[in-house]
């Protein structure tokens, strides 16, 4: 007979979880309802303040419903990309903590980290939501280059649209540290866009926004989707092994792009510097 290391029972015990919690959601939504009482459409509460790490040029505090990130804006001097000597450079980083989830281990970015790092880098870049040409010092040799350090405090689900929220505010509050480094005067990062994500999730062909933790766990597939100011799509990532037809696709960005317009409204109209 054999014997079951305690792994392995963990690893059954999990799955018997995922099974039963899958059932419970499935049963909900059936009802038209969700785990936390919204509606399919509905975001969780959200909280956004700025200006909360002194030493960084720009920062944002976003709490998503349980999920909470912190995002820092560095800026340094650097040399551009050879393709593009007259721009500024952005890279953008995404770290999940251990003390956010059980589930996250010290180390190494993981691949889903790596993966909601691009996505939100991918908005802010794709978006052309900051004018890069303006972070130019000297073409091909001196150019501002914009660290984005996104850190998972506390994982209640949907990291990715906390992030990028927290992004864009922590973008929108930065300022050019010019004078201490002796390129001038101290400018405000210039920011022409406000690209946000918006996850939707299919649980049995039920489209719902903003998935807890408990809806991303068991969902059939995800698809977060960037859109601008304008209403065009800057961004777009699906995962999981469910596939969307495509009247749920078009429903998605429908309602990716409606539920970005009301937050970008709410809580980044008055951030701008």
């Amino acid at each position: 007979m054999k014997r079951i290391l305690p792994r392995e029972v963990r690893s059954v015990s999990n799955e018997v979880m995922s099974v039963l919690k899958r059932d419970y959601i499935y049963n909900l939504m059936l009802k038209g309802k969700r785990t936390d009482g919204r509606a399919f459409d509905e975001v969780r509460d959200i909280e956004v303040k700025t200006n909360v790490i002194d030493k960084a040029e720009g920062s944002a505090w976003v709490k998503y419903g349980d999920t909470e990130v912190l995002v820092g804006v560095k800026m340094q001097v650097g040399t551009p990309f050879p393709d593009s000597a007259g721009e500024g450079v952005i890279i953008t980083s995404l770290e999940l903590n251990p003390i956010a989830s059980p589930d996250f281990e010290a180390g190494p970015p993981r691949e889903n980290a790596i993966e909601m790092a691009r996505v939100t880098d991918r908005g802010v870049r794709e978006s052309g939501a900051i004018d890069l040409s303006k972070l130019c010092i000297t073409e091909g040799e001196e150019v501002w280059m914009v660290f984005i350090d996104i850190h998972v405090l506390n994982n209640g689900g949907n990291i990715q649209d906390a992030s990028s929220m927290g992004a864009i505010a922590a973008l929108l509050t930065t300022t050019i540290p010019a004078e201490s480094a002796g390129k001038g005067e101290d400018i405000a990062m210039p920011v022409k866009d406000m690209p946000l994500g918006v996850t939707v999730i299919n649980i049995g062909g039920s489209l719902m926004v903003d998935p807890e933790l408990d809806e991303e766990t068991v969902c059939d597939t995800k698809i977060t989707v960037v859109s601008n100011k304008d209403g065009s799509i800057s961004g777009m990532q699906k995962s999981g092994d469910g596939a969307l037809t495509e009247e749920q696709l078009l429903k998605a960005v429908e309602m990716a792009c409606e539920k970005a317009a009301e937050l970008r409204e709410a809580h980044l109209s008055d951030l701008q510097n």
